[in-house]
């Protein structure tokens, strides 16, 4: 699934210590790539596979599209020697009209693929973000950097502070994916039973 900028509100964030005495000066930060971690917990996985099925016929449908466009435009190079003027014109004007309804069909379909991953990235990051806010909590982090923002400060950071494993354990505990139910076994056909033979009247 193709990701988009994700715009939950403090993911990247500066987290104060709750525990500590006042003035505590020892600094304790941690990285994490959000975008990797909402992609990789079990209900991100499962909607990343949700929407490529949901789109799927689309993208097809596009595709043929696209391959009956180049064909035509084949078609009209190699008959140029052969075909009409009005006969080039003719398809001309087919290709140009398929290149335009081409052009909107991909947008309103990348718009529409976008907008459903922005409603996935930001209700899977809203409950990502919960569980974040608990370990750091716990674990008395100081400063959290989300090092999948392209804008993040961050330049390099020991790999030894990234908890991006860390929170996806966690939050696929907290919000565990219901196991597909098995598909249902056919019963087996029953065999007509055999005609009674008729009785022959004595």
């Amino acid at each position: 699934m193709k990701i988009t900028q994700f715009y939950v509100p403090a993911l990247m964030m500066g987290m104060a210590a709750l525990a500590g005495a006042q003035g505590q000066a020892v600094s304790k930060p941690a990285t994490i790539h959000i975008q990797k971690a909402i992609m990789t917990t079990k209900e991100g996985e499962k909607a990343s596979a949700d929407l490529q099925a949901k789109f799927a016929p689309r993208r097809a449908a596009l595709e043929q599209k696209n391959t009956e466009i180049a064909a035509k435009q084949d078609q009209l190079k190699k008959g140029a020697a052969t075909m009409s003027q009005e006969a080039q014109a003719r398809l001309s004007r087919e290709i140009e009209a398929d290149q335009k309804a081409f052009q909107r069909d991909t947008e309103d379909f990348d718009a529409d693929v976008q907008s459903d991953e922005s409603k996935v990235m930001n209700e899977l990051g809203g409950r990502l973000y919960e569980v974040l806010g608990k370990y750091a909590t716990q674990n008395g982090l100081t400063l959290v950097m989300d090092t999948s923002n392209q804008q993040s400060p961050v330049i390099w950071f020991d790999p030894s502070i990234d908890i991006t494993a860390d929170i996806v354990k966690l939050y696929d505990l907290a919000h565990p994916v219901a196991a597909a139910a098995p598909a249902a076994i056919p019963a087996p056909k029953t065999a007509p039973a055999a005609a009674t033979p008729a009785t022959k009247k004595q």
